[in-house]
């Protein structure tokens, strides 16, 4: 009985590693740092290292002023529930005051594109052809229905 209790536990402990050291290693990436959120288009498009590092530098320089914009959507958005809650709860809305948060938050819209743009075009300038391609048609689904182009 002793034996069968013992190769028992063995195989659930055999069983536990195993299945935990899978998890462990096809985790996705979910980390905030740049190389964990690149990894995708290393592997992906076969980059040498030198157009990694090239494609790092692109985003590490983009990178504040995406944060930047990423701060203004989310107080856009405050705004927005906030001119909803005075919607729902007094039954009046202060259109003008409206009118300039819609119009604040076409140009965050506008800005936030263009500065994808021009960091997709800089990203795919340091890629082949072959890569280029595969590259914008993976980004190609992100883009339809804003109304934008990729850049060719």
């Amino acid at each position: 009985m002793s034996r069968t209790l013992t190769i028992l536990v063995a195989g659930l402990v055999a069983g536990l590693i195993a299945h935990l050291s899978w998890y462990a290693s096809h985790r996705p990436c979910n980390r905030g740092e740049l190389d964990c959120q690149l990894a995708w288009i290393r592997t992906e498009l076969k980059l040498t290292d030198a157009q990694y590092a090239r494609v790092r530098a692109i985003h590490e320089a983009s990178s504040p002023r995406l944060l930047a914009l990423a701060a203004q959507v989310t107080q856009m958005r405050d705004e927005y529930a906030a001119f909803e809650r005075q919607r729902v709860t007094a039954g009046r809305v202060d259109f003008l005051e409206f009118a300039r948060f819609v119009e604040q938050r076409r140009a965050i819209d506008r800005e936030c594109l263009a500065i994808t743009r021009q960091l997709v075009a800089a990203t795919s300038d340091t890629m082949t052809s072959t890569q280029r391609e595969r590259y914008l048609g993976l980004l190609g689904p992100a883009f339809s229905g804003t109304g934008a182009t990729l850049p060719q």
